[in-house]
């Protein structure tokens, strides 16, 4: 079985400018900004809508293994999707200070960025890129 959201050649440039939400796209600006700083990875496109920001290579215990981004993003017409790959046992600090948001096993929903705090969101993509590059370097 092979994964559908793989990388490819896709312009995030041009995905992003397709965002139809003005006040989405300008979110969607500022989430490529803080996830190409805090990784120091250029952005690349999985599949044809999230943004993955670095990689990392996982093996399961099955023996099934691949590759997956740190931490990216999409700006789905719901809500933003910003995946945080390890997911949030360790972060319930964190997300109470967070804002109006929603999560699930790695996804956290936001409907705008204006509704969480930011610089608590930047403490959470930071030291969930830090403990993944530990984990799988």
């Amino acid at each position: 079985m092979s994964l559908k959201t793989t990388p490819n050649d896709g312009s995030v440039k041009e995905f992003i400018g397709s965002v139809v939400d003005p006040e989405k796209r300008a979110d969607a600006e500022v989430l490529l900004k803080l996830m190409k700083q805090i990784t120091g990875s250029k952005p690349v496109m999985w599949g044809d809508s999230i943004v993955g920001f670095g990689k990392y290579h996982y093996v399961y215990a099955s023996g099934r293994e691949g590759d997956w981004f740190l931490t990216g993003f999409s700006p789905r017409k719901q809500n933003l999707t910003i995946y945080i790959m390890d997911g949030f046992s360790k972060y319930e600090r964190q997300l109470k200070k967070l804002g109006k948001s929603k999560n699930s096993v790695s996804c956290l929903y936001v409907k705008r960025l204006s509704d969480i705090d930011i610089d608590v969101l930047e403490v959470i993509l930071r030291e969930s890129v830090a403990d993944l590059k530990k984990k799988y370097s």
